[in-house]
């Protein structure tokens, strides 16, 4: 079973992915150590933040238990539509609208593929130095841009 893991630092998010069984079993909030995950994250020390399931339902922190379940939800985390019928005027939400929303619980087991985490604690590479590839700047996404309009005939 592939992981793909968001680890965050800061304003920077870099994507992994891993085989490690031993995830498994491990709730949102707990901290886990680079080591487990990958050799390369030596002295790092990551917490679990969230996960979301193969089918997108996210993991809730208060739910215990790998498994779904149907929580009545107000607006936040995993809630954020209209209910059904109501006109679409911007920046206009009903109060005290809760709905029903399908949530996955908090243990990581297989059916979980994404789990974010974040940076408690640095190694002794940067992650930068760890994933060259995902350093790439921004610019070249512009030049691609030039180049196409300069292609173009007017």
């Amino acid at each position: 079973m592939a992981f793909k893991l968001n680890i965050s630092e800061k304003n920077k998010a870099w994507k992994l992915e891993t085989e490690s069984e031993l995830l498994i079993g491990k709730k949102i909030g707990e901290k886990v150590k680079g080591e487990e995950i990958s050799s390369n994250l030596a002295g790092y020390e990551l917490e679990i933040t969230g996960t979301s399931d193969k089918a997108g339902f996210p993991g809730f922190k208060e739910v215990d238990g790998p498994g779904l379940t149907r929580k009545l939800l107000g607006y936040g985390k995993g809630m954020h539509k209209r209910p059904k019928g109501l006109s679409k005027t911007p920046g206009r939400k009903p109060r005290g609208l809760r709905l029903r929303k399908t949530v996955r619980g908090n243990t990581i087991s297989t059916d979980i593929i994404q789990i974010n985490m974040k940076v408690i604690k640095q190694g002794s590479k940067k992650l930068k130095e760890i994933f060259p590839e995902q350093n790439k700047p921004k610019e070249k996404a512009a030049e691609k841009a030039e180049q196409v309009q300069v292609q173009t005939p007017p």
